[in-house]
């Protein structure tokens, strides 16, 4: 049985080979190079790895990794994500709440993630509502400012 270093190295691999446009795909590929995985672990190796999905447009989306010098997104499209489904924002004690566009929640967050802000812990998203959990002692300022730093337009 292979162990998981082996497996993280062979999803980076197949992610960076491959148009994977799937969990289910991804398994395959997997299957295929000798790894038996459930969609649990799998689902855990992606976070781990920190692979997201990137859209292609009309044609979907496909997974890809940090940092890939392919990789056809960058804070640019992240803002643009961001700023296409984003509504209001608002703040009580350590917790933020983010409104979107219906649909919009995931790819908002994914931006908000993507930004790197030490100072958000993490996000949970809906369909139209994002829960922001701030670092204890982060004032809603200082993630307003950190916010439109990245996002120059952004509206509160």
């Amino acid at each position: 049985m292979k162990d998981r270093s082996q497996r993280l190295k062979a999803i980076r691999q197949i992610i960076k080979s491959n148009r994977i446009v799937s969990q289910d795909t991804l398994l395959q590929h997997l299957e295929h190079e000798g790894f038996a995985v459930t969609q649990a672990t799998l689902s855990r190796d992606l976070k781990l790895l920190k692979v997201g999905k990137v859209s292609e447009g009309p044609n979907g989306y496909f997974y890809t990794l940090p940092g890939d010098d392919d990789r056809p997104d960058s804070d640019d499209s992240y803002v643009q994500d961001f700023l296409r489904g984003y509504v209001s924002i608002d703040f009580s004690g350590n917790l933020g709440v983010i409104r979107t566009l219906a649909g919009h929640a995931n790819s908002v967050a994914l931006a908000l993630e993507n930004f790197s802000m030490e100072d958000i812990l993490g996000t949970v998203a809906g369909d139209d509502t994002i829960i922001l959990v701030l670092r204890e002692g982060v004032s809603s300022t200082a993630i307003l400012e950190q916010l439109r730093e990245r996002i120059p337009d952004l509206e509160d």
